[in-house]
């Protein structure tokens, strides 16, 4: 934060050339704009339809005027006597400003304030904190506070010369502050812009045009430092977001299995890297390579979370030795346990392939079937007359396991039904597990293989849909290339 440069009168930034002039109070600075662009998403829908901005709840420090709300159809205000609506009411806005002074005759000047357009400025005084804090409600735009005023407990307690301003500062933190200090006290005047304040001038020096316009870029100062603090925050959110949901993804345990896997997510969450989507892969140490697909229906954070929940609970009991129906009668029981909505359910298939590489365990719940590719035929889905019903539908279901066979050197392809629900084209067909097939068997003869397979698989249901998925997508690719 700058400090301004002491001279024979205080100056305020504005005027000494370390800040831009600030725009009218009220109007949409460049500042304002970023910042309501950033609280956008903060909007909530109330009881009767209309959107609510968050700018209710801020404070005209924060750069949004008393009582202006924001619906999904316009704008309107709520002060008395003003109707006009949308930008034009911030531009009307009339400033108030709160005088801490134990003598505010001693500065007759602050009465008679005008702000940009040259109406006149509202002004409070406090002759103590006390009294300020009554007078401190949420149409106060800027503050200006007396250095000099005794600070809050008995005398003598605090050595800190600033304690007074310390004290508005937690008192007020939203609030533009102008720190007022005895002529020639640019020292302390500097410290109290360093400990927070937007500027200082000398009280038996002021002037009421300079006095005006430094409000005014007081508080169009703390509407910058506003957004950009909140801007901060929200990048910092985001990029822990980020690291949290990279953390959530699975790290495949394969360790001495001749197999190859490869995997494509691609959640359907605006802005988002995890969805309701989830997969996993492990060996257990009789060499038996586990593989799980599933998802949980909807797409908003609690279901990615329910996502999570139900891959590791699959992990911990396929590593203690479940497997088949028993595997999923206990997953059942923890998504019932785990749901906020009993309508919650979740698909899933899994996949247990022997030692040896050649044979495979199968089980479906509400789940497709995967698709292998071997050399000597073309690729196809796996059996699926025995699909079970979905986790969390049937109390007491029950999950058959079937053995498939699956060759000396295969291909095989887990997916979610993101995959295959796009449309295709404008019309409303849509692409089906057939038209998936027919897609896999083309890029294979084009030589396409592992990650770049699904990556192309990923591309071209986006592409054939006319843009971005709506669900989530997730697959896996697991092959055995044979040795002989």
């Amino acid at each position: 934060m700058p400090v301004p440069v002491p001279r024979q009168r205080a100056i305020p930034a504005v005027e000494s050339g370390q800040a831009q002039a600030a725009p009218a109070v009220g109007g949409p600075s460049q500042e304002e704009t970023v910042r309501n662009e950033a609280t956008t998403a903060e909007n909530h829908t109330t009881h009767d339809g209309t959107t609510r901005s968050a700018a209710l709840n801020a404070t005209p420090a924060d750069g949004v005027p008393l009582g202006v709300t924001t619906t999904g159809t316009g704008a309107g205000v709520s002060n008395p006597g003003t109707s006009t609506a949308g930008v034009a009411t911030a531009a009307h806005t009339t400033l108030t400003l709160l005088l801490i002074e134990d003598d505010p005759t001693a500065a007759p000047i602050v009465h008679d304030l005008l702000d940009a357009d040259g109406r006149p400025i509202r002004v409070r005084t406090a002759r103590n904190l006390t009294e300020a804090e009554r007078l401190l409600t949420h149409d106060v735009h800027c503050i200006l506070l007396d250095l000099a005023l005794p600070a809050p407990g008995r005398a003598g307690e605090s050595d800190d010369e600033l304690a007074v301003l310390r004290h508005v500062l937690r008192l007020a933190p939203r609030h533009a502050v102008l720190a007022l200090t005895a002529s020639g006290d640019a020292g302390r005047g500097a410290e109290a812009v360093r400990v927070g304040a937007q500027d200082y001038l000398y009280k038996d020096e002021l002037d009421g045009r300079l006095l005006s316009r430094a409000i005014r870029y007081a508080v169009e100062r703390k509407r910058s430092d506003t957004a950009e603090r909140r801007l901060a925050e929200g990048k910092l959110r985001a990029q822990e977001n980020a690291r949290l949901e990279r953390g959530l993804l699975p790290t495949p345990l394969l360790e001495g299995s001749p197999l190859r896997f490869a995997a494509r997510y691609r959640p359907g969450r605006s802005r988002a890297l995890l969805g309701g989507d989830f997969y996993d892969t492990v060996r257990t140490p009789d060499g038996t390579v586990h593989a799980m697909i599933g998802d949980v229906c909807g797409h908003g954070p609690d279901e990615a979370a329910l996502g999570v929940e139900l891959r590791i609970a699959w992990r911990a009991l396929t590593l203690a030795g479940l497997c088949g129906d028993e595997l999923l009668n206990t997953l059942q029981q923890v998504l019932e346990h785990e749901r906020d909505d009993d309508e919650i359910f979740a698909t899933l298939c899994t996949v247990d392939i022997a030692p040896d590489g050649r044979r495979a365990g199968l089980c479906l719940a509400g789940h497709p079937a995967p698709l292998i590719a071997r050399p000597d035929r073309p690729a196809r889905l796996l059996p699926y007359e025995n699909n079970g019903p979905a986790l969390g539908l049937l109390p007491g279901a029950r999950w058959p396991r079937m053995q498939v066979e699956l060759g000396a050197e295969w291909s095989l392809m887990l997916y979610t039904d993101g995959l295959i629900e796009g449309r295709i084209g404008e019309g409303r067909e849509r692409l089906g597990q057939d038209g998936m097939v027919e897609m896999i068997r083309r890029q294979l003869s084009e030589g396409l293989s592992g990650e770049a397979l699904l990556r192309a698989a990923v591309n071209e249901v986006r592409e054939l849909n006319g843009g971005e998925l709506t669900d989530d997508v997730a697959v896996v690719l697991l092959d055995r290339v044979s040795t002989q």
